[in-house]
């Protein structure tokens, strides 16, 4: 493989761990390392409060806290979708008290988009892939569409409209991902968050939409919006009887998103090591496991070398959907 073949992401992350010898070279660094923890530790969300990522993360954190020994705190840093939280771990001292939890997005999607995240991809490094979620394609009822069959048929005929949470959502990237592998045209309407999309979609002013399947559990069940399909390789346990995407004749569709922890670069091995090993007992926990069910996700964990491979694969994917798209947001 020759240099121009690594991955972009992988490069950064390379340089960035040539910085980490040199930074952990010394007596100061092993010295930090061997009395760390001896502060509170901050993980920053830069999602708001009260979502799925909270529902995952605050019982992880209050276990791995007992094994710590130290208080590990939640602290909501939402904003620029996600990279204002972001750009501030990645300016932090590279301590082992500041760690970043976020989706896959804010590595996989923003930097292809956004003329300037306020952080650079080597940044931050990702360590730990804890969970992972999909999104589910609904349908108003009243256009009767029942499957995505259905919808690709309808497409080809007519116009048809949907929602998402904004330009470079999650539900925005799936649903360009999915009409180009149908060769169809919907006409995207961004809103402001999920919220106001799942509205407009039970009032009938959009067509259909990706969306998470914590928003639109309760309106499938009670008929208000009708679930197609998931973007994930498997069901989810929200909607077991919905299919996936790819059991709904695109066998190479994957929409599956993660949740992930990440750290600012120059952390030294050591504090690294313990923090995961703390972080790997909660993902690994099997009360977590439920928990994370009933919120329609699936722990998983990975080492930090899957972690960065999977973070080049996923940045490889969305790059190609906003360049074909021709996606910038401001």
């Amino acid at each position: 493989m020759t240099a121009h073949q690594i991955p972009i992401f992988h490069r950064w992350i390379r340089l960035a761990c040539v910085g980490t010898l040199f930074a952990c070279a010394g007596i100061a660094a092993a010295a930090a390392a061997d009395v760390w923890p001896s502060r509170p530790i901050r993980i920053v969300v830069p999602l708001p409060p009260g979502g799925p990522s909270d529902v995952i993360l605050r019982p992880m954190a209050a276990k791995m806290q007992a094994r710590l020994g130290q208080a590990v705190i939640i602290d909501n840093k939402p904003g620029a979708n996600g990279n204002l939280g972001a750009a501030e771990v990645a300016r932090a001292a590279p301590d082992g008290y500041t760690w970043l939890w976020t989706t896959d997005t804010t590595l996989s999607i923003n930097p292809h988009i956004y003329k300037n995240t306020g952080f650079k991809p080597g940044d931050l490094v990702p360590l730990n892939f804890a969970a992972s979620f999909s999104q589910t394609l609904v349908c108003n009822p009243a256009t009767g569409i029942k499957n995505v069959a259905e919808m690709v048929t309808r497409a080809k005929a007519r116009t048809l409209t949907y929602a998402s949470g904004g330009a470079g959502s999650p539900g925005h990237m799936l649903m360009e991902m999915l009409t180009a592998a149908a060769r169809i045209q919907m006409t995207h309407v961004p809103y402001r968050g999920p919220a106001p999309a799942m509205q407009d979609l039970i009032g009938g002013q959009v067509d259909c939409g990706f969306l998470a399947g914590p928003t639109v559990q309760q309106s499938v069940k009670a008929g208000r919006l009708a679930a197609l399909a998931v973007s994930g390789t498997s069901r989810s346990s929200l909607l077991p009887d919905v299919p996936t995407v790819a059991e709904s004749g695109y066998a190479d569709f994957d929409g599956t998103f993660w949740l992930v922890m990440l750290a600012p670069r120059n952390v030294p091995a050591e504090i690294q090591q313990r923090f995961l090993a703390a972080l790997h007992e909660a993902v690994t926990d099997p009360a977590q496991k439920e928990r994370a069910n009933e919120a329609g996700m699936d722990m998983a964990g990975s080492t930090p070398a899957q972690a960065l491979s999977r973070t080049d694969m996923l940045s490889a994917r969305w790059q190609a959907v906003a360049q074909r798209i021709h996606l910038t947001v401001d």
